[in-house]
């Protein structure tokens, strides 16, 4: 089957251990994974890594995607650098695409308006309502939330942030999906042989 390519975003500072779960799981599921930075230029993750993007964000179409994912980076909090990928978001969520931001990038979607009508989540309320947007009734405390094709995490969730990428897409569900988030979220040994009983009729 035939799927468009999911993209992470990816620019200085990004944070790199919080969309590693997601991006692994999406590709053995069949999606190309493909970088977009601010340009073609290669950016620097915090923990030092060098990415060469696979496009520039200007080159992106939601129509020829299935997601955006951003993740957190200090540049969100530091700069206005990063507010093209949370006007690209809006450009996603009004085509019917789905978008997906832990961390920091929630902050740059509150900051873009994207918030104040969906259920969300982040690191805590007050990070982001020192942001002055106007969603703060509708935070949520929970590990990850996904309301009408936006997904929220906060930075200690990459495992459920991952989860609700999956159920968004149909990659795992019901039982599978569960047992994936107890194998790598509690380190529950019983739920792999869930996963490889799947993997083995799939």
């Amino acid at each position: 089957m035939s799927r468009k390519p999911v993209h992470l975003a990816v620019y200085d500072t990004y944070a790199d251990w919080e969309t590693g779960h997601a991006t692994a799981y999406l590709a053995r599921a069949g999606y190309e994974i493909r970088t977009a930075g601010p340009s073609r230029e290669p950016v620097s993750s915090i923990g030092g890594l060098r990415v060469q993007p696979a496009c520039a964000l200007d080159d992106v179409r939601p129509s020829e995607s299935s997601l955006l994912i951003l993740p957190g980076a200090d540049l969100w909090d530091t700069s206005d650098d990063l507010a093209p990928f949370a006007r690209k978001a809006r450009e996603f969520l009004d085509a019917g695409v789905p978008v997906a931001a832990i961390c920091g990038a929630t902050a740059g979607l509150a900051r873009e308006g994207l918030l104040d009508d969906r259920e969300h989540t982040s690191a805590v309320s007050f990070y982001l309502a020192a942001t002055g947007y106007g969603g703060g009734e509708r935070y949520v405390d929970a590990d990850a939330v996904t309301d009408r094709g936006l997904i929220t995490a906060g930075p200690t969730e990459p495992v459920a942030f991952a989860r609700e990428i999956f159920r968004l897409l149909g990659v795992y569900e019901g039982e599978v999906l569960d047992a994936w988030y107890r194998l790598f979220h509690n380190s529950d040994a019983e739920a792999y042989a869930v996963l490889e009983k799947a993997q083995a009729s799939g």
